[in-house]
């Protein structure tokens, strides 16, 4: 014969064990999928010409909605080209890339030079250039191959006393920066069009194409600056295999709405 007491524990305990299985299986229900942007993607982006590579990052962030979003490796406004964006846990990874080779073609634009040493300011002190022949334009690139001494231009990102030199370039203020080493393991002209000069550069990490442009043009003493550049590789991750932003915000959007959300 049972007895009423042991029965009355026996139902609250199924009914505590019950409660408790049911609002494990409804947390669970509630929990969402783990977004594959936040366990970690490599994200290859051919950086639009105008936009800042933070401005990539940003509307990464708004389309894929987490902010645990990073670039490996800045590209000036003015340059287009391969940028590798990593999100989530992969953004561990951004350093590894940062120092992985890089490539760039682009154009040298001889006998002048802007205080940019690109075309984000007007062209100075011009130069005739007529004497110039092509065979000392391909000779100059044997004074900047290997490793060199190169001063960043004070109109870059560089901090001095915690703020970027540029913002003091821009007031006028007198900027100072030491040469660093970098390695450019290969620097061909392949094609010459005076006054434009079209290059192809191989280069280690922290090397400045704009500071080689303006080097350049003083080994061949008439100046000159960046006028266009694009890079082509980072290690073994290409160009041509970067998806444009129109591309990669439409793929995410069709991600989103097959999951059942809405990306903007």
């Amino acid at each position: 014969m049972s007895c009423p007491a042991n029965n009355v524990f026996f139902k609250r305990s199924f009914n505590s064990v019950t409660a408790l299985a049911r609002f494990t299986f409804a947390k669970k229900a509630l929990q969402k999928e783990p977004n594959k942007y936040e366990t970690g993607q490599v994200i290859l982006i051919d950086k639009p010409l105008d936009w800042t590579s933070f401005d990539v990052v940003r509307k990464i962030r708004s389309v894929i909605k987490i902010k645990k979003v990073g670039h490996a490796g800045t590209l000036d406004p003015l340059a287009t080209g391969l940028l590798i964006v990593c999100t989530g846990k992969f953004t561990k990874k951004i350093n590894e890339y940062m120092g992985m080779e890089k490539e760039y073609t682009g154009t040298f634009t001889l006998g002048a030079v802007t205080p940019t040493y690109d075309l984000e300011s007007e062209p100075v002190e011009i130069k005739e250039i007529a004497g110039l022949s092509e065979e000392q334009i391909q000779n100059a690139t044997a004074f900047f191959t290997g490793e060199i001494q190169q001063v960043p231009p004070i109109h870059s990102a560089i901090k001095q006393g915690g703020k970027p030199v540029y913002l003091m370039a821009r007031k006028g203020i007198d900027v100072k920066l030491e040469p660093r080493t970098v390695t450019i393991k290969s620097f061909t002209i392949e094609k010459i069009e005076l006054p434009v000069v079209h290059f192809k550069v191989v280069c280690t990490t922290g090397t400045y194409i704009r500071s080689l442009a303006h080097d350049f043009g003083k080994q061949l003493e008439c100046g000159a600056y960046l006028s266009s550049l694009r890079r082509t590789r980072i290690g073994e991750f290409l160009a041509t295999e970067a998806q444009t932003m129109e591309t990669f915000v439409q793929q995410a959007k069709n991600e989103a709405l097959s999951e059942g959300k809405t990306y903007s």
